[in-house]
């Protein structure tokens, strides 16, 4: 069931279960499944991330190029400084019921000649802003949902 305010207008307009990945056991990372230019993959709920974060498997797969970034930029990745670029990408938040959510983002993709420790980033994160500021979104713990819309 999707979520309403009390006047009856819809809070969510989808909603997807969740899943923690076995690797994350210890830190109970929430992760929900998008689609990304027609590439279905997971991302990583993270609102302490300021933006998108693709992981290196993602960024291969939209093919980005370094030189077309919006700007370079730097983030600092679990204690790591690491160096890429800005790209706008779309993503569609999957949904199990209700309707997906089609979003344009701001997305930071690492450069690859840094010498990051293979695995370092294994996931994608959808931060908080340009991206998960601009909808409503809530986490059902006891039933592994994720609402958005």
């Amino acid at each position: 069931m999707l979520l309403n305010f009390t006047d009856g207008q819809p809070f969510a307009t989808g909603a997807v279960a969740f899943r923690i990945p076995e690797d994350d056991e210890h830190t109970r990372r929430i992760t929900i499944p998008l689609e990304t230019e027609e590439n279905l993959t997971e991302a990583i709920v993270d609102t302490g991330a300021p933006y998108v974060v693709c992981s290196p498997n993602l960024a291969s797969l939209l093919e980005l190029n370094p030189d077309n970034a919006l700007e370079k930029h730097r983030l600092i990745i679990r204690g790591v400084v690491v160096t890429g670029g800005l790209h706008r990408i779309n993503l569609v938040l999957m949904a199990d019921e209700g309707e997906g959510l089609r979003l344009e983002v701001t997305a930071f993709v690492p450069d690859k000649n840094q010498g990051l420790a293979e695995g370092f980033l294994p996931r994608s994160f959808l931060g908080l802003s340009h991206c998960l500021e601009a909808i409503r979104f809530a986490v059902d713990p006891l039933a592994e949902t994720f609402y958005f819309g």
